[in-house]
């Protein structure tokens, strides 16, 4: 048997993917276009499932060393550029994009250093609302509006050939500027973001109640489209607890101690 391949960015990340021969043929299609690194986050069967080795026909190297988790958080927490495959963008203020331009992006941002990962929906649903509002852009298949649900390894397939036919091109598109500060991971910006939550819940500035959950996913996008460094992170943060040191005898926030 090979041994496993050791992870490689762009990754494919499939959520509550529920039949192990889809992931089987998304890992043959992965190979097939040299994509290696996948995760799955909460798959409906048992994991490792034999028929996804039985259709993975021979990839069964990615489908070793495939990453799985509980959460999408935990899955994309070291994840610099987070891409949600959809052909609903939901009405967010996100970056749409077709396959090349996703393709050609993700090579830029894997040039400029940065970890992407592509995230692929369930086969009954594909991706929540949820799902999509962490995402930092969208890439949605140039598909029959009237017949748009596409099979998920063929989905996968799309992207991986446009990827494949990317690294072959010669030019890069201008997408990301160089910075000297690293950008933000997931875990970076969940902990921004939670410690910001708390405090605008403890200063009651979700009003009426009901519309919490999309002011919180509006917010979210608003600071996913700055695309934040590392260093802009932990400064947002410092300004978070510099407007709310002291107030009401505040001793703790919703994502742990901000750095100083």
């Amino acid at each position: 048997m090979p041994a496993p391949v050791a992870e490689a960015w762009p990754a494919v990340c499939l959520v509550r993917p529920q039949m192990g021969e889809n992931i089987g043929a998304v890992a043959r299609v992965m190979l097939n276009f040299g994509l290696v690194s996948l995760r799955l986050v909460e798959p409906r069967d048992t994991w490792p499932n034999p028929k996804a080795y039985a259709v993975a026909s021979g990839a069964d190297a990615v489908l070793d060393a495939a990453r799985l988790e509980w959460t999408l958080e935990a899955a994309i927490a070291d994840a610099t550029l987070v891409i949600a495959a959809t052909a609903r963008p939901r009405y967010m203020e996100k970056p749409v994009w077709g396959p090349r331009t996703c393709a050609q992006n993700v090579k830029a941002a894997i040039a400029a250093g940065e970890r992407p990962v592509i995230l692929f929906g369930a086969e009954a649903m594909g991706l929540l609302s949820e799902d999509i509002s962490r995402a930092d852009a969208i890439v949605t298949l140039p598909v029959n509006p009237a017949f748009a649900s596409v099979n998920l390894a063929t989905s996968v397939g799309i992207m991986a050939f446009a990827l494949g036919e990317a690294r072959q091109a010669g030019d890069t598109p201008p997408w990301f500027t160089d910075s000297r500060d690293p950008p933000a991971t997931q875990e970076d910006l969940e902990g921004f973001f939670l410690h910001l939550e708390a405090e605008l819940e403890h200063g009651r500035f979700y009003h009426p109640e009901d519309k919490a959950p999309l002011m919180r996913q509006n917010l979210r996008n608003l600071f996913l489209k700055a695309r934040l460094t590392d260093q802009e992170v932990r400064t947002l943060r410092g300004v978070v607890k510099a407007l709310t040191v002291g107030r009401g005898g505040r001793k703790k926030d919703g994502g742990g101690n901000p750095p100083g």
